[in-house]
């Protein structure tokens, strides 16, 4: 099992299109073995939390080698969200 957290930060001007865009990446985790635990949006409307859990890690490198999760990053361009992702455990 593997348990991560990503901060997602918007770009200045496309908070929408951004969670556009995580609505349609988190919709591709199933498909890896991961599951989204919850997603909590910031109060300053540029940021989400993201908890998220994998059977396994060779999910999680699928996950992010997804040529679909690619093409929807790129269709984005600067526009796309930065996401620093934590490896968690309970403790």
């Amino acid at each position: 099992m593997l348990n991560l957290v990503a901060l997602v930060e918007f770009s200045a001007g496309a908070e929408a299109a951004g969670q556009r865009y995580e609505d349609m990446v988190l919709a591709l985790l199933g498909r890896h073995g991961g599951r989204l635990e919850r997603r909590l949006r910031g109060t300053d409307g540029r940021t989400e939390v993201h908890l998220i859990g994998f059977d396994a890690r060779a999910g999680y490198e699928a996950f992010l080698a997804d040529p679909e999760r690619a093409a929807l990053r790129a269709d984005l361009g600067e526009a796309a969200p930065t996401t620093r992702v934590i490896e968690v455990h309970e403790g």
